[in-house]
């Protein structure tokens, strides 16, 4: 496993008291899968991988049973043996590239920066130039028809798109193990968007890069997509493998996010309304207890004032009381399936 984390929950100093922003969320990530995070607007996914490059606010508070990377406990590295690792084998992608790279310096000049001295195999004095030609071709691959332009400009002279490529070459110039996309085609045109997307899976499948991809629509990489988790409001809601998980969803917040249009037209008839929910997503200061979907949950009841037990059913895990589209037989509560080993021990 790559990346494995166990209730991983981020507190936050608020007038009326600490507000918990991430509650018990739980992921993983195997090596060379694409694993999308799905959400709303505000639901906690830059937060999750903002946690697991370490960029939180240093006011916050953050806990978790495990934040392991290859077996690695981040938690308990210091500052620099951190940095050591996601300067190398963890890269991020952030959602706006002009916010993150240096508006004095050009293209190149932050491209040499991001190439390591191992990604060059050449002798000293002529190591600058084979750094360069490295970042050509790195613009090459992006796809950067003018590149010998774009590596002489500077960030804010670079269009939407071109930036973007610029920021995914800096993020695997050293090939990292994880990539973590997050919103990569915000604001951007439809044409540009499915470039990115398409980039993002010729990397993948050319490098057998794990990436972690947050977006608030993934409909242009759901092919490539491996595994798929939904997270509303900081509390993870259903994981499980892309096409069973949109097949079939067991969580009522997977259903009404409505992808499953995309998996299954059938189910739409002509010109129907899609699916909403009522209302909008709570605030952090008055955060629902319990299932924190309750109070737009069509299916909710007074037991989800209580916080439900992970369930699963196969590979497929979710947080529900009162799940949707299930088969004949019950699924075990997690808890519940460690009361039944105790058991049959004794």
């Amino acid at each position: 496993m790559l990346i494995d984390i166990r209730n991983l929950s981020i507190y936050a100093d608020a007038p009326h008291g600490e507000v918990k922003i991430l509650d018990r969320v739980s992921l993983q990530i195997a090596e060379g899968e694409i694993h999308t995070l799905v959400g709303e607007s505000g639901s906690g996914k830059s937060l999750v991988a903002r946690a697991i490059m370490g960029f939180i606010n240093p006011d916050w508070r953050m806990q978790a049973d495990r934040l392991w990377f290859q077996g690695i406990d981040l938690l308990r590295l210091t500052s620099k043996q951190r940095r050591n690792i996601i300067g190398v084998d963890i890269a991020m992608i952030f959602q706006d590239p002009t916010d993150y790279l240096d508006p004095n310096a050009t293209v190149l000049q932050q491209l040499r920066e991001a190439i390591l001295n191992r990604d060059i195999k050449a002798s000293f004095w002529q190591r600058r130039k084979a750094r360069d030609e490295y970042a050509t071709n790195l613009l090459i691959r992006m796809g950067v028809k003018n590149h010998q332009q774009i590596l002489k400009s500077y960030p804010f002279e670079l269009s939407e798109g071109a930036a973007q490529k610029v920021m995914i070459a800096t993020a695997i110039a050293h090939r990292p193990l994880l990539l973590i996309a997050d919103e990569p085609t915000t604001a951007m045109e439809p044409n540009t968007r499915a470039q990115i997307y398409r980039l993002l899976a010729q990397l993948h499948a050319q490098y057998h890069m794990s990436i972690l991809l947050i977006t608030q629509d993934f409909s242009d990489l759901m092919k490539e997509t491996t595994h798929l988790s939904t997270i509303y409001s900081g509390q993870i809601m259903e994981t499980g493998s892309c096409n069973e998980l949109m097949q079939t969803p067991h969580h009522p917040y997977t259903d009404a996010l409505g992808y499953t249009s995309l998996f299954r037209p059938d189910r739409l008839a002509p010109k129907q309304r899609l699916q909403t929910l009522p209302e909008l997503e709570p605030n952090l200061q008055h955060m629902p207890i319990g299932c924190r979907m309750g109070p737009r949950c069509p299916y909710a009841k007074r037991k989800c004032v209580q916080r439900p037990d992970m369930q699963t059913i196969g590979k497929r895990e979710f947080y529900c009381h009162y799940p949707i589209n299930l088969p004949e037989k019950k699924p075990v509560a997690k808890n519940q399936r460690a009361n039944n080993k105790e058991q049959n021990i004794l």
